[in-house]
């Protein structure tokens, strides 16, 4: 019993991480028609821009700083301006390949110029056991799974509770008649890419201490935090949160009870299941496009 309790508790923290990172691949699909499949690298990169600040003399609140404003500028902003927009114009297809590249870019670039070696990270989480319904589980668990719910929480009440959100969502549903009604939508879709790069940033900072700063992390982290969208409902933000949470107790229960060689088949078959009987994901709504 103790260790299916802290079988749960880590699945539910790590599946808080994929469901942040899933809600980035939402938001992105929602306002911009962008599958961003370097959602991943995304993740792996802040984590070695942080490396790098401490390395400098940097202490790790200041590195912390550092690798969010440079995710800001780098993965929201720059990404945004320099390869969404160009590449959009040309269709969805076009801009998922070139995001599939990025990824590779990445990643080659930090084996390159940091290291091919997995690094320790420091962790926002004091390590130890804390006792939970007369049970021993992980402090950094539990931890890490409170600060992904929170930041998914004011992050669902900034849309829903918000003008700002208000405009988000609108813009989301509906860009042309957003634009008749007096909604900036460029500006929305820009603070959307923010918003995403935000949430890389803390998705990095909260998973790297458990999986080290390693340059080929951003494959099976973004894998696992697309699976994650589609199974929840790629058009709707709680359901990439049930979708993460859901692949995160999956994947960590398949390890533990069927084997470590198959963990990563269960979430595709879980995946396929979904596709088949259910197009949409769990809690999506169907939808049609005109093309």
């Amino acid at each position: 019993m103790s260790n299916l309790l802290d079988l749960l508790v880590a699945g539910l923290a790590t599946g808080a991480i994929y469901a942040i990172v899933a809600v980035g691949f939402t938001l992105l699909w929602q306002t911009s028609q962008t599958i961003n499949f370097a959602q991943g690298e995304f993740v792996m990169l802040p984590a070695f821009l942080m490396l790098a600040a401490m390395h400098a003399g940097a202490p790790f609140w200041l590195a912390v700083l550092i690798g969010v404003l440079l995710s800001l500028l780098l993965l929201g902003l720059g990404f945004k301006l320099l390869l969404v927009d160009p590449m959009l114009r040309h269709g969805v297809l076009p801009l998922a390949i070139a995001t599939m590249a990025l990824a590779i870019g990445i990643k080659e670039a930090v084996k390159q110029f940091f290291s091919a070696e997995a690094s320790p990270f420091p962790a926002i989480v004091p390590a130890g056991d804390i006792s939970l319904l007369g049970r021993m589980v992980s402090l950094q668990s539990l931890g890490v799974f409170a600060l992904a719910i929170l930041a998914v929480a004011g992050l669902t009440a900034f849309l829903n509770h918000t003008a700002i959100g208000h405009q988000m969502q609108a813009t989301a549903q509906n860009p042309t008649v957003a634009r008749i009604i007096g909604v900036p939508v460029e500006r929305m879709i820009l603070l959307t890419f923010l918003i995403n790069a935000l949430l890389v940033a803390l998705a990095s900072l909260l998973i790297t201490p458990i999986y080290l700063a390693k340059f080929s992390s951003g494959e099976v982290l973004g894998q696992a935090a697309f699976i994650a969208a589609i199974v929840g409902g790629f058009n709707q933000v709680r359901g990439a949160i049930a979708g993460g949470l859901l692949i995160g107790v999956v994947d960590n229960l398949a390890a533990a009870y069927v084997s470590t060689q198959y963990r990563a088949a269960v979430p595709l078959i879980l995946l396929i299941v979904i596709i088949l009987f259910r197009p949409q994901g769990m809690l999506g709504r169907a939808e049609e496009r005109t093309i």
